[in-house]
This record gives C-alpha cells, sequence and structure tokens, in this order.
C-alpha cells in the first residue's frame, strides 16, 4: 500500500508539476499576444494623417495671422511673414520693406484703436509649385477716440515656401471707399485720422 501510495503521490507531483509548467506556458503566451496588441494598438494610435494641401495650410496660416494682428501679437504675427517682406498700403506712401520697419509702424497704428476686430471673407488661394497667393476681402471695426470706427478693404498676400511652411512675402491692402453720395460724404473721416494696422 505505501508503494502505491508513493507512485500515487510521484503521479500527482509529477502532474502538478506539468499543470504548472502548462499554467506558466499559457500565461507567457498570452502575456506575449497582450503585448503584441498592445504594440499594434500603439502603433493604431500613431496612425500619420495624409499631409494638409497647400491651400489648407496658407487659409489656415492667414486666420492665424489675422487674429494675432487683432490682438496686438506682432511675434506671433512674425511667424507667418518673411523678414524681408514687401507691404503695399492703401495710401499714397511707398511700400513698406522688411518686417522690423512693418512691426514699427504697426505698433504705433494699433496704439490709436481699442478693441479691434476683423472678420475676413471671400478667401482665395492659388499655388503654383513653391509660389502661392491669396485674395479675401475683410470687415475692419474698432474704437477710435471713443467713437466707433469701421472700414472695408480687401487683401492679397503672395507666399513662398520656406522648409515646408508659407510664408508671406508681399501684402497688398486696399481700403473699398463706398461710393460718394451726399450722406457719405459729410460722414468721411478727417484727414488726420490714423490709418489702422493693416490686414
Amino acid at each position: 500500500m505505501r508503494k502505491n501510495l508513493g507512485g500515487l503521490f510521484r503521479v500527482r507531483g509529477f502532474a502538478c508539476f506539468v499543470a504548472a509548467a502548462l499554467v506558466f506556458s499559457l500565461s507567457s503566451s498570452a502575456q506575449a499576444q497582450k503585448d503584441k496588441k498592445s504594440k499594434k494598438s500603439d502603433a493604431s494610435d500613431q496612425v500619420t494623417l495624409p499631409p494638409t494641401p497647400d491651400s489648407d495650410q496658407i487659409d489656415r496660416n492667414i486666420g492665424e495671422m489675422l487674429a494675432a494682428l487683432q490682438l496686438g501679437n506682432t511675434e506671433m504675427m512674425h511667424k507667418y511673414y518673411a523678414d524681408n517682406a514687401t507691404w503695399v498700403r492703401s495710401t499714397f506712401e511707398p511700400p513698406v520693406i522688411g518686417w522690423q520697419n512693418y512691426a514699427a509702424l504697426y505698433n504705433q497704428q494699433k496704439a490709436a484703436f481699442q478693441g479691434m476686430q476683423l472678420i475676413r471673407r471671400n478667401t482665395f488661394v492659388f499655388t503654383h509649385g513653391d509660389v502661392a497667393w491669396a485674395s479675401y476681402q475683410w470687415e475692419f471695426e474698432s474704437m477710435l477716440n471713443g467713437k466707433p470706427y469701421s472700414i472695408q478693404g480687401q487683401t492679397t498676400l503672395v507666399f513662398t515656401k520656406v522648409g515646408g511652411n508659407w510664408l508671406i512675402v508681399h501684402n497688398h491692402t486696399s481700403e473699398v471707399l463706398p461710393e460718394a453720395t451726399q450722406q457719405t460724404a459729410t460722414q468721411q473721416q478727417p484727414q488726420q485720422t490714423p490709418a489702422p494696422p493693416q490686414p
């Protein structure tokens, strides 16, 4: 009987050993599959989106540049302009050449206006290789010397692609004057009214 019990214990011990080895191997296999699925999941979380079409990137850049203009943030605006950019103004004055000259003029003009708001409409973007241009209409509203001030105009921007980024190299802005009528002739702004920052 002891012989049978000893053999039974050996068989049970061996069975326990086999069961433990089987459990261990199954858990290792399950863990490996879990790790494999986790790696696949991590890889699918890092899906690369298709590149944004240039026209969409340019349109977004214009919006961000105009937001910076309204906030008075020249540092943020500079992100979208080349250092050697030029600005043609709606006044009969020479163009502004270079970012530093424009930033100084912008800060001077901005000081006269309180609470600038600019609404952009009808934006059209055209790309041709590493050059692009965009045209849009705008409405500018603000307070000037405690009185409401508003004008409308249009802008054409010329871009060049530098290292994957589109930078503005030329800004041509024109104010649209309403048709002369008796009423608008009496409401015209005096000559000493400062020009608003150029959209």
